[in-house]
């Protein structure tokens, strides 16, 4: 076939990422001309990698969405030149890929008799999500849709795009158009099709909710969201996006970074550290086995020992790095300067330490960190640290900073064999650049709260370091307890901020707000500014402790709720905080129970779903004679995370 595609383009800073670049050059591979639609301006770097990716790059004003976009793109190539093809493809920058070759879907959908068709289709719904009544229709998702010459060359075809309305909103751009293309030209007669059918996965939006699943059967379209949409969503609709990269990672050649390049640079890294699983439980035992390299670069260990006694645990652990290292040290007097040296002098493992007085006791380990030792970690002599430090937390119970302490120690060098385990990680990943221990919360405080006063030091820090993310609503992404795993480069813009020694709080502190306390919450968002990505790593004992406290406080609170998931507790909860939290408040209303229309289409989906699963040939006569199965769930059908006009 004879193929012009046009592509719609846009992002608020005007940088066309690689994954688009990427998915230009793999286009262009099954068509024979690429028209890229940018609404907005681009940078100068950009413009010059996309024109280079296609045939002819057009600057618009950011109006009307990717719709107008696409119109846009038609009106340029000529509705008479149209006709000329055998397909134009409509596409817009709101997946990754192709994850596998575009050939694979285009010779698939040739064989098929259709008018136009779509990668994927959204199942109609029944009331509107977006109006509350009425229904929404089958549609092919415009996301990527193909458009064949009976329709290209038809009066129909140029009247539906000169009579296309104004599109303000994003519910304009779904009403109006999303949902409406495929009724509008199979109403004219045309045949539309979808190369994955929501009657064969169980779900109104197979592209999304069944991600994996489509994933295994080789969809080459990743959709962008599902790493920054609201968790609430993936875990309501179990979408499985964790076991749809580890299937990426085993049977496709697509490069990950291109994902998370750019990624990290419009998400919330609470919301993509839990959509994409970005946590490792990691064995005493090494994965790749004792026999396998160990070229890990230059490793140090950086540690702040105040209390001295506690040395020689520490010692114990950082023992446990399996490759030589250096030991830079900071402290805060002579003496305990000439203790550790002695201590390292009977260590093996360490190839050079570094021992140093801090000028100042202000700021704790900190800023020991940040000023004492940023000569050191400022540039790329070391590949990857640990940063440790002798911590007790005396302000607590004895009992709450012991567990505390070896949270941090265990989850960073628990055993040779771990420690194995995380350097693999580094070496294998690299969009890794900080690896943490889990939030700590057994004891403390710490979910839903943990900015604890100190987010607007924070955004003020970050301005200071020209650090440009999204920061998460309430519980940051942070390195709690200031120990953790790190490539230098990915603290960089903090390293080379000349701090001073002033700008650090005085003994006794224990307040939030501080300089300190912003900078521990501030470094998981210099690592995703760098363009890296955030792990969290547990060793097994201590993520079953974790998880096993975890479960039982989820349980208790859920138990005190009115009976109904996770989405209705949450919203139950927020209703009573926008409420000022009244004690005597009515109890809340239980979820609203479903109506025999929605049980008897839930009824029909099992029977369906039950059918081609036990007895796939009945399931094939019969699906003809099926009636669209109805769901309520509100689809994430277009981005809405782009084209503000």
């Amino acid at each position: 076939m004879h193929r012009i595609a046009v592509f719609s383009f846009y992002n608020e800073r005007g940088i066309a990422d690689d994954y688009v670049i990427f998915l230009l050059e793999k286009l262009r591979e099954v068509v024979d001309k690429v028209i890229v639609v940018s609404n907005g301006d681009l940078s100068k770097h950009s413009e010059i990698a996309v024109k280079a990716s296609c045939d002819q790059l057009l600057v618009r004003e950011n109006k009307g969405f990717d719709i107008w976009g696409y119109k846009a793109g038609i009106e340029a190539i000529g509705y008479d030149a149209l006709s000329e093809y055998d397909e134009l493809i409509l596409l817009n920058d709101t997946c990754y890929g192709p994850l596998f070759p575009f050939s694979e879907m285009f010779s698939e959908m040739e064989g098929r008799e259709n008018d136009f068709w779509g990668a994927a289709a959204h199942k109609e719904m029944t009331p509107n999500p977006f109006t509350g009544t009425g229904h929404l229709p089958w549609h092919l998702q415009t996301y990527f849709i193909a458009i064949r010459k009976d329709i290209l060359k038809s009066a129909d075809f140029k009247k539906y795009w000169v009579n296309l309305p104004e599109i303000k909103t994003y519910t304009d751009a779904v009403l109006l158009h999303e949902s409406q293309f495929t009724r509008h030209f199979t109403d004219l007669g045309y045949s539309a099709e979808a190369y994955i059918d929501p009657e064969k996965y169980g779900s109104h939006y197979p592209a999304f909710i069944n991600i994996d699943e489509a994933i295994i059967n080789r969809f080459p379209l990743l959709k962008r969201r599902l790493f920054f949409h609201d968790p609430t969503f993936l875990e309501h609709n179990a979408i499985d996006l964790p076991r749809a990269l580890r299937v990426l990672e085993e049977t496709s050649d697509y490069d990950m970074n291109l994902i998370w390049r750019n990624v990290l640079r419009v998400s919330e890294l609470r919301n993509l550290n839990s959509n994409a699983a970005l946590m490792s439980v990691l064995p005493d035992k090494r994965i790749k086995g004792a026999g396998a390299p160990a070229d890990y670069g230059n490793v140090a260990v950086c540690a702040h020992i105040y209390y001295t006694d506690m040395l020689d645990e520490m010692l114990d652990l950082t023992g446990n790095i399996p490759v030589p290292y250096d030991f830079i040290a900071t402290t805060d007097t002579p003496e305990k300067k000439a203790d550790i040296e002695a201590a390292l002098a009977k260590r093996a493992g360490i190839n050079k330490a570094i021992v140093r007085v801090v000028e100042q006791n202000r700021g704790r380990d900190m800023s020991a960190f940040f000023i004492s030792t940023r000569d050191l970690l400022v540039d790329d002599r070391y590949d990857l640290v640990c940063r440790v430090h002798s911590k007790k937390t005396p302000q607590v119970q004895a009992s709450k900073g012991n567990l505390f302490k070896r949270h941090m120690f265990e989850n960073l060098l628990n055993s040779r064999g771990y420690v194995h385990n995380v350097l693999d990680m580094f070496h294998d990943n690299p969009s890794i650049g900080f690896a943490i221990p889990p939030m700590i919360h057994i004891a403390f405080p710490t979910m839903g709260h943990s900015w604890f006063g100190n987010k607007p030091r924070v955004a003020e820090t970050a301005r200071l370091l020209n650090i440009d993310v999204k920061f998460d609503d309430t519980t940051p992404v942070a390195a709690y307890g200031g120990m953790f795993w790190f490539r230098p480069r990915a603290l960089r813009k903090i390293f080379a901020h000349t701090w001073k020694w002033e700008e650090f709080d005085p003994e006794p502190y224990f307040d939030d707000g501080d300089l300190a306390h912003a900078l521990e919450r501030l470094m998981a968002y210099a690592a995703q500014d760098a363009g890296y990505t955030t792990r969290h790593i547990a060793c097994s004992h201590q993520a079953a402790h974790a998880y096993a406290m975890l479960e039982f406080k989820m349980q208790k609170l859920a138990s005190v709720m009115p009976s109904g998931d996770f989405l209705w507790h949450g919203h139950v909860l927020s209703e009573w905080k926008k409420a000022g939290y009244p004690l005597e408040a009515p109890p809340p209303p239980a979820p609203p129970p479903p109506s025999v229309k929605r049980s008897l289409a839930d009824l029909n989906l099992a029977i369906k779903s039950s059918l081609k699963f036990r007895v796939p040939i009945l399931f094939t006569i019969l699906r003809p004679f099926y009636r669209g199965t109805r769901a309520v769930l509100q689809p994430v059908s277009r981005r809405n995370e782009q084209r503000t006009s």
